[in-house]
């Protein structure tokens, strides 16, 4: 039983680790490209509005403005 239970312990912590480093290539990648933003934008636009309230939080301003400026621009 014991056995079992560090197992499980084991792999919730390798689940948990993967999420971890998941967001954070998934933030590394909305952060360096505008690109991958407007893909982000178009298919999963709950999760880019996640990624601009975090940068908001952390003090980045503007880079939602940026966007959506440039985007509406390449649009026309």
């Amino acid at each position: 039983m014991v056995k079992l239970n560090t197992n499980l312990v084991k792999g919730v912590l390798a689940l948990e680790l993967a999420g971890v480093i998941g967001a954070y290539l998934l933030y590394f990648k909305m952060d360096s490209s505008q690109d991958f933003r407007h893909t982000m934008n178009r298919r999963f636009p709950s999760v880019l509005e996640v990624y601009y309230k975090s940068n908001e939080w952390a003090g980045v301003q503007g880079i939602r403005e940026r966007d959506a400026l440039i985007w509406e621009t390449n649009r026309k």
